[in-house]
């Protein structure tokens, strides 16, 4: 059987997702149950009673939150076959009249919701690989005072090669992860065999009897409950990766199935041996296999950040190509796979917070606070945006959506307030670290948007300037010159200043904007649009999806079917260089201008970013005050 959108078998497809979507929701029985039970500042005690209500409401809340909401729900939101909060974001802007109060809510949401990705990125590989070598606390406590350095050791390792790409070692993911889920199940059977009553947790009756009877107490429970989900978000954001399907049948067949039995061997154990809640995880296992799990615990916690460090650059990738980061070095380790990139500057800005995070908190426990509050709050970010989508895109029925949404929300916003109480010990963190980014993110935004502006009220329009050119029969030279512009209607600045400078104009005139479009990708047949103008001017135009990979040279062949050939050696792009001057008094707050004059100086090269080459690129200056 295959897979009707990749024509890949879906054997082969499943096992991929196995490998790189479930890594993160994946490794969460490694620290859950511990938290629930053995947490410092409002732990469970452990009765029978509890230890089914927990149980009940971690099934419940993976059947739920990831199943019905993500899987069945969510899913279907794919923008051309790409998923993630910036894809979702895209469809939602499409029905929303642009600058109306909605469209600008639908944009705040979708940033911000990035943005707490980000803070969930750095939080997601030191909570996984420090809960995993925290096994050796139990398999020899004498090396305890091990776990730090070997976690950074193994984290420093981990972002160190990325800069060799993942198609390697990727390959392994899945098996890895086929063995780890298998593992998890068998671990969880042997000990629901010894205490088979946990099976009752199956029942949600038990998750609303706990939350009836420890109001208070199943209330900061659900705080360490909403460890079980976190991930969830990653089954939409590799969706374009493998398709709709293997992702389902990869959770529907093994996934969910294998968390269920662990939680719930978990909870057997916890029963049976009350001791255990130290580490209820590692404690499943006979004193023979802990070192070789905690060494498979490790390699599932390493792809689990992998997964997370190459969401984080493809995330980076979409935001920069849709005009809400500045330009960055992209490197591709892959000849074959588009897809599989490496952002030096993300790479390393994430290391260093990542260490930070290891160092200052030290252990997975006091981390659990930090961990869970992004996730909660981009969940209720993805809910609202879903609800656009399928009301004003999809035209779903008012009644059934809006049903189906506020019963997510209530879910959601339980979570969200759960976590809430864990600011003061940790959950500050990831707020913090979103906010700045969000505030990155606009401020780039807007400063872009202003600098078009004062670019464009000082520019001369484009029809009449051509029309004079042509009439007063201004020298031509041999050869084609490209002038990049974002504005179709004027003349750019750069031409200008070459006609005032050289006295002469090249034989053709080329009149160059590249547009992003929402949606992930542009078929090459529909890359350019060429539009003759008088005098052998010519204005084009290129288009490129939000997960493309920009390469003008490639994209200009195009025109060829337009009768506009580009030989590169008879060609020179002419690139405008604003120097940015932060003004007081402007439109935006001068703290602003300041930290976009910083982020616009620190930008990369159009050059390098649009693969031109760098010997056929002349850069003309303009100052504008912002």
């Amino acid at each position: 059987m295959t897979d009707p959108t990749t024509r890949q078998p879906l054997r082969t497809l499943t096992l991929a997702a196995l490998g790189v979507v479930y890594g993160d929701i994946g490794t969460s029985p490694l620290y859950t149950i511990k938290e629930v039970f053995a947490n410092e500042h409002h732990p469970v005690p452990i009765t029978p009673e509890n230890v089914l209500g927990i149980l009940s409401l971690i099934v419940w809340s993976l059947i739920v939150v990831v199943t019905i909401k993500y899987v069945l729900f969510v899913m279907r939101a794919d923008n051309k076959g790409e998923g993630g909060i910036m894809a979702l974001m895209a469809l939602a802007l499409r029905p929303l009249a642009e600058g109306s109060r909605a469209h600008q809510a639908v944009l705040t949401l979708g940033i911000f919701g990035a943005a707490l990705f980000y803070g969930d990125g750095v939080i997601t590989p030191a909570i996984s690989v420090l809960s995993a070598v925290e096994g050796l606390e139990i398999a020899a406590p004498a090396l305890s005072h091990f776990v730090i350095p070997l976690a950074l050791l193994a984290l420093g390792s981990l972002f160190f090669f990325q800069r060799r790409g993942t198609g390697g070692i990727g390959a392994l993911f899945g098996p890895v992860m086929l063995v780890w889920f298998s593992t998890l199940a068998l671990l969880g059977v042997v000990n629901i065999a010894a205490q088979p009553a946990v099976l009752a947790a199956l029942n949600p009756v038990h998750a609303l009897a706990f939350l009836a009877d420890n109001r208070t107490l199943g209330f900061f429970a659900l705080g360490a409950v909403f460890l079980a989900v976190t991930g969830a978000e990653d089954l939409y954001i590799d969706m374009g990766h493998f398709g709709r399907r293997p992702i389902q049948v990869a959770w529907l067949g093994l996934v969910l199935p294998g968390l269920v039995l662990n939680y719930f061997g978990q909870g057997a154990l916890l029963l049976a041996n009350p001791g255990a809640m130290d580490n209820p995880f590692y404690r499943l296992a006979p004193e023979w296999g802990l070192y070789p799990l905690v060494i498979l615990a490790t390699l599932a916690t390493i792809i689990a950040s992998q997964a997370v460090i190459s969401g984080a650059f493809s995330m980076t990738q979409q935001a920069i190509q849709l005009g809400y980061v500045f330009r960055m070095d992209i490197k591709h380790t892959s000849g074959q796979e588009i897809g599989q990139i490496y952002l030096p500057a993300i790479n390393w800005l994430m290391l260093v917070f990542v260490v930070a995070l290891v160092l200052g908190f030290r252990s997975s426990t006091n981390l659990a606070a930090a961990y869970g509050i992004a996730v909660s709050g981009m969940m209720i970010i993805t809910t609202t945006l879903s609800f656009i989508v399928a009301r004003r895109l999809w035209h779903w029925n008012p009644v059934a959506i809006v049903a189906l949404t506020a019963c997510f929300l209530i879910v959601d916003s339980a979570f969200l307030s759960a976590n809430a109480i864990k600011i003061e010990d940790g959950g500050w963190f990831p707020l913090v670290f979103g906010l700045g980014v969000f505030t990155l993110m606009t401020t780039w935004r807007r400063g872009r948007s202003l600098l078009v502006e004062r670019v464009r009220s000082d520019a001369l329009p484009l029809e009449p300037f051509v029309a004079d050119i042509v009439a007063n029969k201004v020298t031509r030279v041999p050869g084609t010159a490209v002038f990049m512009t974002q504005d179709t209607h004027n003349v750019p600045f750069a031409l200008l200043h070459s006609l005032k400078h050289y006295k002469v104009l090249h034989a053709r005139i080329v009149f160059l904007t590249v547009s992003v479009l929402d949606i992930p990708y542009v078929a090459e047949n529909n890359r350019v649009t060429v539009e003759k103008l008088p005098g052998e001017f010519y204005r084009v135009k290129v288009f490129y999806g939000f997960m493309d990979e920009p390469d003008l040279p490639a994209a200009l062949e195009w025109c060829a079917e337009s009768g506009l050939d580009f030989d590169m050696m008879e060609t020179t792009f002419f690139l405008g260089r604003e120097t940015v001057i932060p003004g007081i008094g402007a439109e935006m707050a001068y703290w602003r201008s300041l930290l976009f004059v910083t982020l616009f100086r620190n930008a990369g090269s159009a050059t390098a970013f649009f693969k031109i080459p760098s010997n056929r690129v002349v850069e003309l200056g303009t100052q504008v005050v912002l």
